[in-house]
């Protein structure tokens, strides 16, 4: 088991090695200066360019930088924003409420994508199970942004449900409208894997078996079908909690959330390249370790599964 984490964590490295170099590289290497943009239609005096340039390393060649940026990463410093705050402290500002918007979707898709997709497949082929086809279809089928303007219109507007903005009434009634807007498209997806992955394991040969020992139809399915059918569940969940914390952006800026994705949105309009990267590397790493975490539950739901 030990040796199953450790290698996984080393296997991590160079994912984040590569990751974090091509969104450095992909801020850094974009046209324009972001030191002039600090200064907006004033005329920066030289010295005080040059030593602005010499402090943030933007001086040096990119793999320099991106060389002294890695050895910061490993003693925990994610960096330095353009106007002197340390990207940690400015993550700290939003990071709460980003996890509590993310943390509101997904256990939205999770309660209620598996409940529907349990229902769709052990009645297949019924009227639930083609409402639940269609109505994913459309969630599937409509912009995010559509779906989040639409909603704010009619529950919170018209008929005054939930909260259009902001987080004065708090955690949970300001993230719930937020929440299930940014869950409803992975809930789709959830909903018809969860389907798809009971119809395929009911017609599995120790299924068969089950049943033709006498046991009873609950047991055989809470027990044998639905525990192996959300092993591919599992694994799109553990890899979506990530994709919530970074798929925030859209959903903070309609709902006007002061999280994490606010805060890259107002960073790429300033051309802030250290909080860009900064946040994104720490989102790279947050979706590595759920995908650590959803490796290490595929034991716990399939005994057949081993850490080799």
């Amino acid at each position: 088991m030990w040796r199953f984490v450790l290698r996984r964590l080393l296997q991590m490295v160079p994912v984040l090695i590569g990751t974090t170099f091509l969104i450095y590289v992909a801020v850094f290497a974009l046209p324009g200066d972001p030191i002039r943009a600090l200064g907006g239609d004033k005329p920066m005096p030289p010295s005080v360019y040059e030593a602005l340039r010499h402090h943030y390393h933007l001086d040096e060649p990119l793999i320099t930088q991106y060389g002294r940026y890695l050895l910061g990463i490993a003693r925990g410093d994610f960096g330095e924003t353009l106007n002197g705050q340390s990207v940690a402290s400015l993550m700290a500002t939003g990071w709460t409420v980003t996890v509590q918007l993310a943390l509101t979707a997904w256990i939205f898709e999770l309660v209620v994508g598996i409940g529907l997709g349990v229902l769709a497949g052990l009645r297949k082929g019924g009227i639930i199970d083609s409402l639940v086809l269609s109505g994913t279809t459309f969630v599937i089928a409509i912009p995010a942004f559509v779906l989040a303007y639409s909603a704010q219109l009619i529950f919170g507007l018209k008929l005054g449900w939930f909260p259009t903005a902001g987080t004065d009434d708090g955690w949970p009634y300001s993230y719930l409208l937020p929440g299930m807007i940014l869950g409803s498209l992975s809930l789709a997806y959830i909903a018809r894997l969860t389907r798809t992955s009971l119809v395929e394991n009911t017609r599995a040969d120790y299924v068969r078996t089950a049943r033709a020992k006498g046991l009873p139809r609950r047991r055989v399915i809470v027990r044998h079908t639905l525990r192996n059918s959300l092993i591919p569940v599992v694994t799109y969940l553990g890899v979506d909690l990530g994709n919530l914390l970074a798929g925030a952006i859209v959903i903070e800026g309609i709902f006007n959330l002061p999280g994490i994705g606010q805060q890259i949105f107002q960073a790429v309009q300033i051309k802030d390249g250290p909080t860009v990267v900064g946040i994104s590397t720490f989102l790279v790493l947050i979706f590595l370790l759920a995908n650590l975490v959803v490796d290490i539950l595929y034991g716990a739901l399939d005994p057949r599964i081993r850490y080799e």
